[in-house]
């Protein structure tokens, strides 16, 4: 119920905003362009729960709302100034996280509210086809603070075929240390942190993108995202249970996670959208993923958008995933204890797998309004199946408005 309180509050308080500016239109060059407002429900299941060693119930429940305030203006010169607001809370409730302390009925991290704000700003010269602008963001949940700030640049040909955008981006985040229960106030295998303790994790990103219309029916990009993170880079509240062999223990010895605490990563992504008709668009993409942890993964997507009328589409999709996982990654028990001197896992997250995603977005567009509201431009209906091999399964159902 607070969830929905403070969503309804803020989408509120974006469209009194928007009316108040909507009409001064007249005496200011301040414009909103449009609002959206966008709800989702995010529900999994599966019995590889990292937080109880790689076995357990990994339900979740995710409860997402977000408003997004645009802005415009035009100066003397006819350039363009786009500001952009946003307001973001997830409510969830995770089976996995309360077994981090099994003794409580229900441990801190069992349920959170996540909120996070951001703020953008985007010149853009229309004349010499360049923008430019930057960002700063917060995201605030229990164990977790974050906060970001990004530099984009893009520049157009003058007859507007080709363009290259390039995004910096750096995320300074601060975990908030959980223990397993039966781990605090242990050595727990020289853990650099301790329960309460303050970590870092830091990442930085260059997102680099070159598209190509290459022909009134092929449009293509090649994208990059170069990234790089540090600090503490695993969870501390993941358990990793160890052979009971050859750690001469009668019941299995647990460790927190270790992981490495630097990464490098390098996807490359190779889009392509084809006008088969007036009514069918093939969207494809495929991109290949590898970093510093020996980690590889191929993503394939297909989307084709139907028009069934002018205003009214529907757009299935499927998504195949497929990766090899780490080295440092095995299932629960099978952890030797020469593993100790290096780094351990028991995330099914970075194991190896396949999966297939399923869906459809189902959109109405029109300029006189929809459900009787004038101003509600644009309805969007998506759903989507996720299901991976080794078990885990969800579903996504999200509602999305544009008020114009």
């Amino acid at each position: 119920m607070k969830k929905v309180i403070l969503s309804v509050a803020a989408f509120m308080f974006f469209m009194n905003v928007a009316k108040a500016q909507t009409d001064s239109t007249a005496s200011r060059k301040l414009k909103i362009d449009e609002v959206d407002f966008v709800t989702s429900y995010y529900h999994q299941d599966g019995d590889h729960s990292a937080v109880t060693g790689g076995v357990g119930n990994e339900r979740l429940n995710d409860f997402g709302t977000s408003i997004d305030l645009q802005l415009s203006r035009f100066d003397k010169q006819l350039n363009k100034h786009h500001f952009n607001f946003e307001l973001g809370i997830d409510v969830y409730s995770s089976a996995s996280s309360d077994k981090i302390d099994p003794k409580t009925i229900s441990s801190a991290s069992s349920g959170d509210v996540r909120v996070y704000p951001s703020a953008s700003y985007l010149f853009e010269n229309t004349k010499r086809k360049y923008s430019m602008g930057g960002g700063l963001s917060f995201s605030q949940e229990y164990d977790y603070t974050s906060i970001g700030g990004n530099l984009v640049y893009s520049k157009a040909t003058q007859d507007g075929n080709r363009e290259f955008t390039a995004k910096a981006s750096v995320f300074l985040d601060t975990w908030k240390i959980l223990l397993p229960m039966e781990l605090r106030g242990k050595d727990n295998n020289n853990f650099e942190y301790k329960q309460g303790d303050s970590a870092p994790r830091n990442s930085y990103n260059l997102a680099l993108g070159v598209t190509q219309v290459v022909n009134k029916e092929l449009q293509v990009s090649l994208l990059a995202d170069i990234g790089y993170q540090t600090g503490q880079l695993g969870t501390a509240y993941q358990r990793v249970y160890f052979d009971q062999t050859t750690e001469n223990s009668a019941t299995p010895k647990v460790y927190s996670e270790k992981l490495p605490d630097h990464r490098f990563k390098l996807p490359i992504g190779l889009r392509a959208n084809y006008f088969l008709t007036d009514r069918i668009i093939l969207r494809s993409f495929y991109r290949y993923y590898t970093d510093s942890w020996k980690l590889t993964a191929h993503t394939a997507e297909l989307e084709v958008p139907y028009k069934i009328t002018p205003f009214v589409s529907i757009a299935p999709y499927y998504r195949f995933y497929s990766q090899n996982g780490v080295d440092y990654f095995k299932a629960k028990g099978e952890h030797l204890s020469a593993d100790k001197e290096n780094y351990y896992t028991s995330d099914y997250d970075l194991s190896k797998f396949t999966s297939n995603m399923f869906g459809a977005n189902f959109r109405v567009m029109s300029a006189k309004g929809i459900l009787g509201i004038k101003s509600l431009n644009t309805l969007e209906l998506r759903y989507g199946y996720y299901d991976r091999n080794d078990g885990l399964k969800s579903h996504l159902v999200t509602v999305a408005l544009k008020f114009k």
